[in-house]
Formats: C-alpha cells, sequence, structure tokens
C-alpha cells in the first residue's frame, strides 16, 4: 500500500493545554500572532462555551491545523506552486513561492488552519528559535507542515513529541503494523467535514 503520514488525535486523551500549539510555535519559529495548530474548545453554544447547567459544566476539545488532505484543493488552486503535496501525503507551503493571493484560504474546506502573515512581521524574542529557524515571509499563507524537516531527520513532529498525554500519534497509514493504523482499527474514530471529498489525513479518536 502507498505510504500515507497521518496525524491521530486522542480526543478522550486531550485536555486542551495547549502545549503543542506553543512547541508548534516555538519549532517553527514563528511569528507573533501566527498560529499554525491550536485547540479550539467546543461547547453547547459554540467555541470557548461551556457544556451543561452549573455546577456540571464541561468542554470538548479540539485540536486543529492543516488536515493534509489526500485531494487537497488548495493544490490545485495554487498558482505559483507554493502549495504542493509530497509522496507521502503531506501538504506543504512554500513561502519562498507564495505570492500571497491566497486562493488556498479561499478553497479550504476548513476555517483557521492557514494564516495570512501581515505585512509586518514581529517576534517576541530577539533571536530564532528552534532546531532549524523557518525564514518568515510578510504578506505570504503559512499553516503546518507536520515538521516536515523533523520528519527528514528521522523525529517526530514537535506537537507529538511535546504532548503531556499522549494524546496525538504519527505514522505511516500504508503500514498495517503502524501504530495509527492499529489505533484506527481498534478505536472509533472520525475525519472532519468527509463530506467535502478532500479526504483528510488527520483522524480523530472518540
Amino acid at each position: 500500500m502507498t505510504k500515507r503520514l497521518v496525524m491521530v488525535i486522542d480526543l478522550q486523551a486531550c485536555t486542551g493545554c495547549n502545549t503543542c500549539s506553543v512547541a508548534c510555535k516555538q519549532e517553527n519559529n514563528l511569528p507573533d500572532g501566527v498560529w499554525w495548530t491550536q485547540v479550539v474548545t467546543l461547547g453547547d453554544n459554540g467555541n470557548d462555551s461551556p457544556a451543561g447547567e452549573y455546577p456540571n459544566l464541561f468542554m470538548d476539545y479540539l485540536p486543529l491545523g492543516c488536515q493534509h488532505c489526500v485531494n487537497a484543493p488548495c493544490v490545485e488552486v495554487c498558482p505559483s506552486g507554493a502549495t504542493a503535496q509530497t509522496e507521502d501525503g503531506l501538504v506543504i507551503q512554500d513561502p519562498t513561492q507564495c505570492g500571497g493571493c491566497r486562493y488556498c484560504m479561499l478553497v479550504c474546506p476548513y476555517t483557521g488552519v492557514r494564516v495570512f502573515a501581515g505585512e509586518t512581521l514581529r517576534y517576541s524574542l530577539p533571536f530564532p528559535t528552534g532546531d532549524n529557524p523557518m525564514i518568515h515571509r510578510p504578506s505570504t499563507v503559512e499553516k503546518c507542515n507536520f515538521c516536515a524537516h523533523r520528519l527528514k531527520r528521522g523525529l517526530l513532529p514537535a506537537c507529538v513529541d511535546s504532548c503531556p498525554m499522549v494524546a496525538r500519534t504519527f505514522g505511516d497509514l500504508g503500514d498495517p503494523n503502524s501504530e495509527v493504523s492499529k489505533l484506527l482499527r481498534e478505536r472509533p474514530h472520525f475525519q472532519l467535514l468527509v463530506e467535502k471529498g478532500a479526504d483528510p489525513s488527520t483522524f480523530y479518536l472518540t
């Protein structure tokens, strides 16, 4: 079977701590206000609202980033080739090729997984962060790339390595013996907005 790298997120384990978001920001040297992954809190009345009745209130947590779709519409519409798909399924965004047209943002089925970097990039720290600090360009589109630079060195994405609850698992769905394949065989799961036909590579365990 063809190699397909996927992210499996256990919603029963996720506590909404946002460690994954911070690890991503640090690893990829993201400018202020730019987040490639975030945890959406869901309740009865939408984002950031609790469910239930006081004092028995609760929230559900949904880690959200680029879904790295098999049938990625962003790849099809990008006029510059900045958005491309690798042989193992990663959807990569090259900031040096991006012209800032934002067509990819318009056709993406998932709201908020891409960020348009403003005309002025600001950083809270006076030095770059991460093992291989990425160069960011103003007025371009950015998104999660599953830490492709780490994968080349045999490492896992920063969000996976950093999760204190071990809620994230990353691997090859094309390998029936991989941990991601075993989890998806054994646990109920879903993908976001499958009706859109993009076939996302992020799976959520319930």
